[in-house]
């Protein structure tokens, strides 16, 4: 069959690909491997009937503000598209059982932030009024293609309304580290540890270098906006492009591997099918997927091509993640405070010093002593997830080695993950324990993914890295995936490339597929 456009994998950037280019009178055609659509954000019953858990994403709030929602904001409402706010976004426990969080209620944080430092809470207002001025063109230059005239415009408007002085700011911003960057603002430990919690969803421990833009955006836009989850499931939002896709004459090819990218001439022409059929492509070929897949296994070797695939071969991984869904009798019961049963996270990351000590052994093969975790409470705003009176617990074990060499604390003499991984999610709940007393009385079902079991799930989850790659500096902004390529383009005419392993990097955002699709329906 012909179309103009082939988009190889049906995570939400090929779907925001294939939906911009259909809106544009293209034909398109998207094809995945596995027999569901959605890459990593999923959602399934996994414990127990009738408990439906995210399987990796929960946070949908990127997409939620989204240029891509946006524009398509109620065509996707019409497809079914749900959204559940949450009022009170993140907190942090502390080993003294003490906690800190952040609600979209000003007053309530900053009062909570005014218990531990006054200084601290006026710092905390005086940053959210600096957001306010600055989130436009943070924003829009994230969500400008990289480098491109619009993000010049964008750094132009910054300088005439903002001054010399704000483009040096952000500057620093962008190459600090967490600490440095907090450690300059705060003075409360306490304080600082919940914002630098959010740098450990990327691979940024408190002292790497340009870690410190996803804590500052992360808590600004918490207090400023809230945080948002799917109704019913983060799997909304991928119910409603799918729908949408179609809706607009697009077709999804499900449970049927691309085996090969076709190219005549060097160009990309199509891709062949697992089955054996040839779909051909008269404009574009749009891999939303790991570059070390497309280069390693899709398309055969070329001369011409050498130090490309040489330097995608480099492509680094972050560090690994584990998911431990757990359907549950009530919600956890936390030391630190009832209020705490509120929040869509807990994170139980209680000081930098162990952020530091967690990514170090991670990075060097070991199974950390303590993981930070990120412990989503779905039902505590969206309770239609489980069945009446019951929960579904989301727990993010950060991080973790793709491939063991030990265990620092010495108790788990496996170095297979298939053989320690129940061994180390009860690790994990022995952690929780601590902080909410009773957690594994109340567990009905549990389910466990290991850094190798995310990536059988999803190949472009490689050694069980949810980022698709390293966001350290040398691999985002105009390096990622690789210098010279961080357009979409490859050095295969007419095979383009979206995804998390694009810019902007991670996350929920839809926007490497948004921004493809625009700039090539203006060809």
């Amino acid at each position: 069959m012909n179309y103009d456009a082939i988009v190889i994998g049906a995570g939400h950037n090929g779907l925001a690909a294939a939906i911009e280019l259909a809106s544009k009178g293209w034909s398109v055609a998207v094809v995945e491997a596995n027999a569901e659509p959605g890459g990593a954000v999923k959602t399934r019953e996994v414990t127990q009937p009738g408990f439906r858990h995210d399987l990796c994403a929960m946070n949908l709030s990127m997409f939620a503000g989204s240029a891509f929602l946006n524009k398509n904001k109620d065509d996707l409402f019409a497809h079914g598209l749900g959204f559940v706010a949450a009022a009170d976004c993140f907190a942090s426990v502390f080993r003294d059982q003490t906690w800190l969080g952040v609600s979209t209620d000003l007053e309530k944080t900053a009062g909570r932030i005014a218990a531990f430092s006054e200084k601290d809470a006026a710092a905390w207002r005086a940053m959210l009024a600096e957001f306010g001025a600055d989130a436009p063109y943070i924003f829009g230059l994230l969500g400008s293609p990289m480098p491109s005239f619009a993000a010049a415009k964008v750094a132009w408007k910054a300088w005439r309304g903002r001054g010399t002085r704000w483009l040096y700011d952000t500057l620093k911003l962008l190459l600090s580290s967490p600490r440095d960057f907090l450690d300059a603002r705060f003075e409360d430990p306490k304080v600082k540890t919940m914002m630098a919690a959010w740098g450990l969803h990327l691979d940024f421990a408190p002292d790497v270098a340009g870690g410190a833009l996803f804590p500052y955006l992360e808590s600004m836009a918490n207090q400023a906006f809230g945080m948002v989850i799917g109704q019913g499931g983060a799997d909304t939002i991928i119910k409603a492009m799918t729908s949408l896709l179609k809706s607009r004459g697009g077709e999804l090819i499900l449970g049927n591997a691309v085996e090969r990218i076709e190219t005549t001439g060097g160009k990309a022409t199509g891709v062949r099918l697992a089955d054996g059929r040839v779909l051909t492509a008269r404009k574009a070929v749009i891999a939303n997927a790991h570059p070390q897949l497309v280069f390693g296994k899709l398309l055969p070797p070329d001369p011409a091509r050498a130090e490309f695939d040489a330097r995608i071969a480099k492509f680094r991984a972050g560090p690994g993640t584990m998911m431990i869904h757990l359907a549950l009798d009530g919600l956890p019961d936390w030391k630190a405070g009832e209020e705490l049963k509120r929040f869509a996270y807990v994170h139980v990351a209680p000081d930098l010093e162990m952020m530091s000590r967690v990514y170090a052994e991670a990075v060097g093969g070991l199974l950390p002593v303590e993981p930070a975790l990120v412990v989503g409470q779905p039902t505590a705003l969206d309770p239609g997830r489980a069945p009446d009176g019951k929960h579904v617990l989301w727990v993010q074990v950060r991080v973790l080695p793709a491939t063991i060499r030990g265990d620092a604390k010495g108790e788990i003499s496996g170095t297979d993950w298939d053989e320690v991984k129940e061994s180390y999610a009860d690790r994990v709940i022995g952690i929780l324990e601590g902080y909410a007393p009773g957690i594994g009385t109340k567990i009905l079902g549990r389910s466990v993914f290991s850094p190798v079991d995310l990536e059988r799930e999803n190949p472009n989850l490689v050694g069980g890295d949810n980022l698709s790659g390293s966001h350290h500096l040398d691999q985002n902004f105009l390096f990622r995936p690789v210098a010279g390529y961080s357009r979409y383009k490859t050095p295969v005419p007419s095979l383009y490339m979206c995804g998390a392993s694009t810019w902007p990097g991670a996350g929920t955002g839809a926007g490497s597929g948004f921004m493809l699709a625009k700039m090539l329906a203006r060809k």
